[in-house]
């Protein structure tokens, strides 16, 4: 059996602000609890969904929105991805070669990434426990608890940590 696994989704420089901000130090601090860091990093792509359908172009590749708003450890893995979620092929293969049962998910932003992300790994049959501390919402607190709400109804309330 693998050792524990935390997913740090999203805490880049464009996603921080006055409702985020507490997620910083906090996602930085706990990485010492974990034997494996994955730490995800959205990138909007030129032919994006959200340049074509919303007109919304922050996050290009070497911009100052899409880099890491937190010192990852130095064993940390960095996935970037261009899509709401970080679950792919190669992340659970890697994943399914350490036997991981479960990840610990954090970050940016609840309602969005994260959520996806969650109901990703439990449709893969890896359990996601969200550390409700360390992740917030950069749209408010609301996105936040309503993010969390759907998680509960999604992947059930036994996976959230408050």
């Amino acid at each position: 059996m693998s050792g524990k696994t935390v997913i740090v989704v999203d805490v880049q420089s464009g996603f921080v602000n006055g409702y985020t901000r507490h997620v910083v130090p906090v996602v930085e601090r706990i990485q010492s609890s974990y034997d494996r860091i994955y730490a995800t990093r959205f990138v909007n792509p030129p032919a994006s969904p959200w340049r074509r359908f919303m007109d919304w172009r922050r996050f290009a590749e070497g911009s100052a929105d899409a880099e890491l708003a937190f010192r990852p450890a130095a064993h940390a893995m960095i996935v970037v991805k261009h899509v709401y979620s970080c679950v792919n092929e190669a992340l659970l293969h890697d994943l399914r070669d350490r036997e991981t049962a479960e990840v610990f998910l954090c970050g940016i932003d609840t309602d969005a990434c994260l959520l996806i992300s969650a109901v990703d790994f439990f449709q893969n049959g890896i359990r996601p426990v969200i550390l409700a501390e360390a992740c917030a919402s950069h749209a408010g607190p609301e996105y936040h608890e309503a993010g969390l709400g759907l998680l509960e109804r999604l992947v059930g309330t036994d996976q959230i940590i408050r």
